[in-house]
C-alpha cells in the first residue's frame, strides 16, 4: 500500500518531470549540433534575471517620517521636563551671588560630605590655621573669612543659613537621583548634572534641541549601528554644547535619536520598474547551418534557448529526477505517518483514499488550468474531516510537493498554499477561547470569507514585492481572493456528498445529529421516555469529561444520545421505562431471557443506526458502551436458580462487544455506568459520591474493558471528579417556599 501510495503520487505530482530536456544547460554536448534555418531567439530566462538584477539594484528613496519626528521631539521634551523637575527640587545655583562666593566655591561646599563640612566650618574663624586643608578646602574658607569680615553678622549667619539648605537639598536630590538611576540605568541625569549651573542648563537645552534638528533634517537611516551614531552625536554636540554639559547632552541625544527615514516604495518601485524596463530583451541569433555547439563542450543558456527552438534538447522522461522527487514523496508519506499514529486518529482505508484523491487533484487542476490549484478548497475538506494536524500536515507536505515539481508560479502557490493551511487548520477541531470548532455550515461559509480576504492579502503582498505598485496587482488580488471565497464554497458544497460517500463525520454533522428534533431522537423521546432522560444525563457527565480530556466533545454527544436507541424493541424491559408498573422482569421469572431482552438492546440498535443510516462513528457508540460487560443481576439470579451440578456459562450474560476502541466510547461507557448510581444519590456529601464513582470506574477497569480505549489511570481518576462535579450541579438546593394557607393568595 505504501509504495503503491508513493508511485501514485509521484507520478502524479512529478508529471513536469515527463518533458525534460536532455541537453540542458551545464550538460556536455555528445555531437556537434547545427543550425537548420535563420533564427532570432528571445532568450526569457536571462532576459527575466537581468531584468530582477536591474530592479533589485535600483536605489530606494527615502523621506523623513513626520510621526516619527513628531514622537522623538516628544521624547526629549518629557526628558528634558525630567530634568528641570530635578533642578527644581535642587533649587537655584548658583545659591547666592557670585560676587559673594565663586561658582567653584558654592559647588565644592554644597557637595561636601559631613566629615568635610565639620573640618572646615571651624575654620572661618581667622585665628585657624589652614595648613592640613586641602586647595580646594582653603579657597573656600579665604571667601568665608572674607565675606564675614566685609558684611555684618546677620549677613554671615543669612549666608550659612544658605548653604545648609542648598546642601540639603543636594543631598536629598542626589540620593533621589542615584535611586532612580539603580532602577534605570538607561537614565541620561547623574551626579554632575546637579553641578551645571542654571545659565549652563538653559543653555544645554536649547543647543540639544538645535542639535536635535538638524540631525533629523539630514535623516538617520534605520540599521546605522550605535557606534556610528555615536559618533555623529559627539561630532554635532561638541561645536554647539557647553564643554561641561557636553557629556549630558550626548547621553540625552542617544537616547531619543531612533531611525526617521522610511523608503518610499511607490517611488522605489517606480524606479525599480523604469529601470527594469529600460532592459532590452536578451535575442539569440544564428545563421542557417552555423554550429550551436560542439561536441564536448558544455551547453550555455544561449545555446540551450536555440537547441530548444529547433527541437534538439531531446525532451523525455528525467527518470533521475524522477527517482529523487518519489524519495521525497516517501519520506512526506513517511511524516504522514508519523503524525497520524502520533494523534492516532485510527484512519480506516477509505480515510486513506479520500486523503489521496484530494491530494491528487491539485496536480491535475494544474496541469489542466495552468494557475488553479483546489488548495483551499483541499485544506477545508481535510481539516473538517480529520482535524487540525491531518489537515495542516497534508497541506504542508502538499505545499513543499508542488513547489518542487510543478511550474506553477510562485506568486500564484503561495497565496493558494496560505489559504490551504489556514482552512486545514481553522475548519478543525482548533480550539478557540470559548468554542469547540466549527459546528453549523454558516460558521464554515464565514470560515470561507475569511479564507478569500486572506488570499487577496497574501496575493497583494507577494506580488507588490515586484510590481511597480500596489494598485497594478490590486485587480488581479481581488480576482485572487475571489477565487478563495469560490474553493471554499465548493468545499462547503461538496462536504455532505463527501461524508455520505466516505462514511465520515464532521463537527457540524454531528452538531445536525445532536438536534434532538431528529427523527430517531424524536422517537426516542415518545415511545422510552425514561430512556432519553437517562441518555441527556449520561451526555452531560460525558461532554463534560471529553471537554476536560481535550477529546472530540461533539462526537462523544452526538454519539452518548443514540447509545441506547436499541431500548426502543422493548421499553418496558429497562426499568427507566417502568414508571412504577410491574417489573416485567419478575413476570418471566427467567434470568437467561431477561438476560437476552437487556442484551438485544445493543443488536437492535444497531439495526436502528443502520436503517437511519447514521455514521460508523455514531454507530460505535451502541456496542461499545456496554463493550463486554457482565449482566451481574441476572447472572446472580442464574446462580441461584441452577441445579448444584449445573454450570452456569458467564458468556450467557455478557454483552458481544468489543469493548471501547476509543477515548470518547470509553468516557460513554463510563458515563453510563455511573448515571444510575448518581441519579439515586440525594442525601449523601461529594466525597462519598465521589467514592462511589471510583468503586464503579475500578469495576470496569479490573474487568478490562477500557484495554484498548486509550484511557489512563490519570486520566480515569479526573473522569471521576468530573462526575462528581456535574451531579453537584444537578443537585444543588433549593429554598423552601412556605405553604399557603386559606387565608393567603397566590401572587399575582
Amino acid at each position: 500500500m505504501f509504495v503503491l501510495v508513493v508511485l501514485s503520487l509521484s507520478s502524479g505530482l512529478g508529471y513536469r518531470l515527463y518533458n525534460q530536456p536532455k541537453l540542458d544547460v551545464g550538460k556536455i554536448a555528445p555531437q556537434t549540433l547545427f543550425a537548420p534555418s535563420l533564427a532570432d531567439v528571445e532568450d526569457v530566462k536571462t532576459t527575466e534575471e537581468r531584468r530582477r538584477e536591474a530592479r533589485s539594484g535600483a536605489l530606494a528613496v527615502w523621506v523623513v517620517d513626520a510621526e516619527v519626528n513628531q514622537q522623538i521631539h516628544q521624547n526629549l521634551q518629557q526628558l528634558l521636563a525630567k530634568g528641570d523637575a530635578i533642578r527644581e527640587d535642587l533649587g537655584n545655583f548658583p545659591f547666592v551671588q557670585t560676587s559673594a562666593l565663586s561658582t567653584p566655591v558654592q559647588t565644592y561646599l554644597r557637595q561636601a560630605s559631613e566629615t568635610e563640612w565639620r573640618l572646615i566650618s571651624p575654620s572661618w574663624d581667622k585665628t585657624s590655621n589652614l595648613t592640613s586643608l586641602t586647595s580646594v578646602q582653603q579657597v573656600a574658607v579665604r571667601e568665608m573669612r572674607t565675606y564675614r569680615e566685609s558684611n555684618s553678622a546677620p549677613a554671615f549667619s543669612q549666608l550659612l543659613k544658605a548653604i545648609a539648605q542648598a546642601r540639603q537639598r543636594y543631598t536629598t536630590t542626589q540620593n533621589t537621583l542615584n535611586q532612580k538611576a539603580t532602577a534605570k540605568p538607561e537614565t541620561p541625569y547623574n551626579s554632575n548634572f546637579l553641578n551645571l549651573s542654571d545659565t549652563d542648563w538653559q543653555e544645554t537645552k536649547i543647543q540639544v534641541q538645535q542639535t536635535l534638528d538638524r540631525m533629523l533634517a539630514q535623516g538617520i537611516y534605520p540599521g546605522i549601528s550605535k557606534e556610528h551614531l555615536n559618533s555623529a552625536i559627539t561630532m554635532q554636540v561638541r561645536v554647539s554644547v557647553p564643554a561641561n554639559a557636553q557629556s549630558l547632552a550626548k547621553r540625552l541625544l542617544s537616547t531619543v535619536i531612533t531611525a526617521n527615514l522610511i523608503k518610499d516604495m511607490e517611488q522605489t518601485k517606480l524606479i525599480a520598474e523604469q529601470t527594469a524596463q529600460a532592459v532590452e530583451p536578451t535575442i539569440v541569433s544564428i545563421q542557417k547551418g552555423e554550429v550551436i555547439v560542439k561536441a564536448g563542450e558544455k551547453i550555455t543558456q544561449a545555446d540551450f534557448v536555440l537547441l530548444d527552438h529547433f527541437h534538439l534538447s531531446q525532451r523525455g522522461i528525467d527518470w533521475l529526477h524522477l527517482m529523487r522527487f518519489t524519495a521525497i514523496a516517501a519520506l512526506a508519506v513517511a511524516v504522514f505517518r508519523i503524525v497520524e499514529q502520533k494523534i492516532r486518529p485510527k484512519l480506516r482505508q477509505s480515510d486513506y483514499l479520500l486523503i489521496f484523491l484530494l491530494t491528487l487533484s491539485a496536480p491535475l487542476l494544474i496541469i489542466f488550468t495552468q494557475s488553479l490549484t483546489g488548495l483551499t478548497a483541499i485544506g477545508l475538506i481535510l481539516g473538517s474531516f480529520y482535524g487540525t494536524a491531518i489537515g495542516g500536515t497534508v497541506m504542508g507536505l502538499l505545499t513543499i510537493l508542488l513547489s518542487m515539481s510543478t511550474e506553477l508560479s510562485w506568486h500564484y502557490l503561495i497565496p493558494s498554499a496560505v489559504g490551504g493551511i489556514l482552512g486545514g487548520l481553522m475548519a478543525g477541531q482548533w480550539r478557540f477561547p470559548g468554542r469547540e470548532g466549527l459546528r453549523t455550515r454558516e460558521e464554515l461559509a464565514t470560515l470561507g470569507i475569511l479564507i478569500g480576504l486572506t488570499q487577496g492579502i497574501v496575493f497583494l503582498l507577494v506580488n507588490t514585492a515586484i510590481a511597480p505598485l500596489w494598485y497594478a496587482v490590486i485587480g488581479s488580488a481581488a480576482l485572487n481572493g475571489f477565487a478563495g471565497l469560490v474553493w471554499s464554497i465548493l468545499a462547503l458544497g461538496l462536504s455532505p456528498y463527501l461524508e455520505a460517500l466516505f462514511d465520515l463525520v464532521t463537527p457540524i454533522r454531528l452538531a445536525e445529529l445532536s438536534n434532538p428534533n431528529r427523527p430517531l431522537l424524536k422517537r426516542l423521546a415518545h415511545e422510552a421516555p425514561g430512556t432519553f432522560q437517562h441518555t441527556l444525563f449520561v451526555a452531560t457527565l460525558a461532554e463534560a469529561a471529553a471537554r476536560a480530556l481535550n477529546c472530540n466533545v461533539e462526537l462523544v454527544r452526538a454519539g452518548v444520545l443514540y447509545h441506547d436507541i436499541g431500548k426502543m424493541h422493548d421499553p418496558l424491559g429497562f426499568i427507566e421505562n417502568q414508571m412504577g408498573e410491574p417489573n416485567k422482569h419478575d413476570i418471566i421469572n427467567d434470568p437467561w431471557k431477561s438476560a437476552e431482552i437487556i442484551k438485544k438492546h445493543v443488536s437492535e440498535g444497531l439495526v436502528m443506526a443502520r436503517q437511519y443510516k447514521l455514521p460508523s462513528a455514531i454507530q460505535a457508540f451502541i456496542p461499545e458502551h456496554q463493550g463486554t460487560i457482565l449482566i451481574a443481576y441476572f447472572y446472580q439470579e442464574a446462580q441461584q436458580q441452577k441445579h448444584p451440578e449445573e454450570v452456569v456459562p458467564e458468556s450467557d450474560f455478557r454483552y458481544d462487544g468489543p469493548i471501547p476502541q476509543s477515548k470518547e466510547t470509553g468516557i460513554a461507557m463510563l458515563a453510563d455506568a455511573c448515571e444510575a448510581a448518581l441519579r439515586s444519590q440525594k442525601d449523601v456529601t461529594p466525597e462519598a459520591a465521589l467514592a462511589m464513582v471510583n468503586k464503579i470506574l475500578k469495576a470496569r477497569w479490573q474487568d478490562n474493558q477500557l484495554l484498548d480505549s486509550g484511557l489512563t489511570r490519570a486520566e480515569m481518576a479526573q473522569i471521576a471528579h468530573i462526575f462528581v462535579q456535574v451531579w453537584q450541579q444537578f443537585h444543588h438546593k433549593r429554598i423552601a417556599y412556605p405553604k399557603l394557607t386559606s387565608n393567603n393568595q397566590p401572587p399575582k
